[in-house]
């Protein structure tokens, strides 16, 4: 049995079609983070954007993936489970669209008990407009309620604060234990 090979070819062409700049999937560390913004630094000075893009980008990238770096879903749970097909890595992406928009795209599983509590708090931040979302983060900040990961779930306000766009995301299930849970921030 001949083994077939990817197109990378293909592969490239689907990343240029859809503006990628950079794509990752795997074990997210604080090195590649890093490196990352090391890369995305020198792409923005490279590409000589916009002094106000290239902040609110660097604000926002830096939201996203320590979002996912540090609420990976409990690798440890996913790995005892042992599910057939399941990952405990993550993804991301980082798309460009004509001069100043950018798109910053996470992916990563999380355990399908945590889905409403997360919609819920991604409802009410996208209900909000720009003061609204300005006295939450202030709220959210003086309150002493800080989740198991050691936050006080300031990250994903301060996200759409900084973007000045709504969160876009989804839940995809994977079993009844586990979901995959995207989400999108645009950036112009």
């Amino acid at each position: 049995m001949v083994k077939q090979m990817l197109n990378i070819h293909e592969l490239f062409n689907k990343m240029e079609e859809e503006q990628i700049i950079l794509s990752f999937k795997g074990d997210i560390t604080q090195d590649l983070l890093t490196s990352v913004f090391e890369i995305m630094e020198t792409k923005l000075v490279k590409e000589n954007e916009d002094v106000k893009i290239k902040k609110k980008f660097n604000h926002v990238l830096i939201e996203c993936l320590q979002n996912v770096y540090h609420h990976m879903e409990d690798l440890e749970e996913v790995r005892v489970l042992n599910l057939p097909d399941v990952s405990p890595n993550a993804i991301f992406i980082i798309r460009k669209f004509g001069n100043m928009h950018y798109e910053i795209i996470t992916g990563n599983h999380i355990l399908s008990t945590k889905v409403e509590g997360l919609k819920s708090r991604i409802e009410k931040i996208n209900g909000l407009n720009a003061e609204e979302l300005k006295s939450y983060y202030l709220e959210m900040l003086s309150s002493t309620e800080f989740s198991e990961k050691g936050g006080a779930g300031l990250g994903m306000i301060d996200m759409a604060r900084k973007s000045g766009h709504k969160l876009g995301y989804s839940f995809d299930r994977v079993n009844d234990k586990l979901s995959f849970f995207s989400l999108v921030v645009e950036i112009s």
